[in-house]
């Protein structure tokens, strides 16, 4: 994600008052269908407006249904790289000259070519490929002479935009920033020009960023290190085994027509949703949507993904020596946010994770004194499919990985065997109500909860029904679904061995 400055102390008052609750905001399906809008243009593309008095901001919130998920093998790596592509401009942002900038980005990818098959070329001379890789280098150099340099956010932050960023997850890719209320109109324009007319100008050099974003946060963090080990055994077959940023060996890899081609399957209008929140009248602004969205042009729905995750049959373990600080984790497999039993998830991980007064943080932090933290979320690494159920603790001096491992399954097997309290139900229920007011606080939030509710479940008021289902949540059913998750056959086990040796003992 690529946080920016904004421009003028006046937009940072903006801002802040973009952020501030409305004195009236509703929080509830009702009052929300009065004030949004859906509407779907012919191309596929769906737009949820919501209009919300206050400050003379917008919000707006793009959500493509991509992330790691979608990736094959070979090109890991390259939905975050999109992500990076999608703030290089376009044939008329971002360049001096397109005409002959296409020239010479065409000359970059044939000397990339040449080079990248050398490189692989079982017996290749090394001075051959240093030779091409030389030649390589110069055409990107030329090409580069045609760049405006990050034309496309300053375009936005000249004009008062603020927020502007985007992130890529496991199944997911989303672009958001804010904008004065006037500006619909550049947002309709620069948002939809970017997906109908994207250039990968410098392509290779932000590859490169991200071969370094890759070493300072997975080869150079010891939890980095150990997720994706850990997430490669926790599954066997699914997609969501693959890292975010990529195996270091596909970003060596991969190359422009590639992400390009990536591009055209899944950055379709039916594959993307849009939520727009704050001042506007929708009324107004339909014709400016349907004027630049509806220039993107229809293709069939990116096809689904075909690997289900196998059954888990056997516990798994990874152990990761390294001299850095312990970290246990352990996961269990758990069906997808559509399932039922969604809500009786969400209620297992607030009872046991969620404050000072949660089971594990009572037990393991403040009693036992053996974890310096101890938590549980649902829904790791993504949501849209089956995921896991993950629990973390993190060793104080002194102690070890197998007294927290002890502990949390003393936890679990008391949420397996005995039912929860009343109170704790009660607060888990309120605390998802309280949830639900902080995430609706803002024109930026609310479009984020709009924008990935509509595209998860074909429908945004799942904000709402979240929590009347948690609501219905029942200790019958908690001890229900404790049941059938936390068995060992559907555990998988990581941790951090701590180790003076400079070296792994065999």
């Amino acid at each position: 994600m690529k946080p920016r400055n904004v421009l003028g102390f006046a937009w940072v008052v903006v801002a802040l008052l973009a952020l501030a609750p409305s004195p009236a905001a509703a929080q509830d399906i009702a009052s929300f269908e009065k004030k949004l809008t859906e509407h779907r243009l012919p191309n596929g593309l769906t737009f949820l407006i919501y209009e919300r008095e206050g400050a003379p901001v917008v919000s707006f919130f793009t959500y493509v249904g991509v992330g790691a998920a979608q990736e094959v093998p070979g090109i890991t790596g390259i939905a975050h790289m999109f992500e990076h592509m999608a703030f290089k401009g376009t044939s008329r942002i971002g360049t001096s000259d397109w005409p002959a900038e296409q020239k010479a980005l065409a000359a970059v990818d044939e000397a990339y070519h040449a080079y990248d098959a050398e490189r692989r070329r079982l017996g290749s001379d090394p001075a051959g490929v240093e030779k091409l890789r030389k030649a390589w280098k110069d055409a990107q150099e030329a090409a580069d002479a045609y760049v405006v340099k990050n034309e496309f956010g300053e375009i936005i932050d000249r004009e008062g935009g603020v927020g502007l960023n985007a992130g890529t997850a496991s199944d997911q890719t989303v672009f958001f920033y804010s904008l004065p209320a006037n500006k619909v109109e550049l947002w309709a324009y620069l948002e939809s020009e970017r997906f109908l007319d994207p250039v990968f100008r410098e392509f290779y050099k932000e590859r490169d960023v991200v071969m370094e974003e890759r070493r300072l946060r997975t080869e150079s963090q010891p939890m980095g290190r150990l997720i994706e080990q850990f997430s490669s055994v926790a599954y066997q077959a699914h997609p969501y085994k693959q890292p975010v940023v990529g195996y270091m060996s596909d970003l060596m890899s991969f190359s422009r027509e590639d992400a390009d081609r990536f591009r055209r399957t899944y950055y379709v209008p039916s594959n993307m949703t849009i939520a727009i929140v704050g001042n506007v009248k929708a009324k107004e602004i339909l014709p400016v949507l349907d004027r630049y969205f509806g220039r993107l042009p229809s293709a069939p729905p990116p096809p689904p993904l075909r690997t289900v995750e196998p059954k888990q049959i056997v516990e798994k373990t990874v152990v990761m020596p390294d001299r850095s600080q312990p970290v246990y984790v352990e996961a269990y497999h758990r069906p997808d946010a559509s399932d039922p039993d969604d809500a009786v998830y969400s209620a297992i991980s607030d009872i046991l994770s969620f404050g000072r007064s949660s089971r594990l943080y009572r037990s393991l932090v403040r009693d036992k004194k053996i974890a310096a933290q101890a938590s549980a979320f649902s829904g790791f690494p993504g949501s849209r499919y089956a995921s896991l159920m993950l629990f973390f603790a993190m060793p104080t001096p002194g102690h070890t990985n197998e007294e927290v491992q002890a502990a949390i399954r003393e936890e679990i097997e008391k949420i397996r065997t005995e039912p929860v309290t009343d109170e704790e139900l009660d607060r888990a229920k309120s605390r998802a109500k309280a949830d639900l007011i902080r995430r609706l606080d803002s024109n930026s939030e609310i479009a984020g909860q709009l924008a990935s509710n509509q595209a998860l479940f074909g429908d945004w008021r799942e904000i709402f029904r979240a929590v009347e289902k948690i609501e219905k949540v029942a200790k019958e059913d908690i001890l229900r679904v404790a049941q059938s998750t936390f068995l060992s056959t559907n555990r998988t086990v990581g941790m951090i061995a701590n180790t003076d040796s400079p070296t792994t003992k065999n």
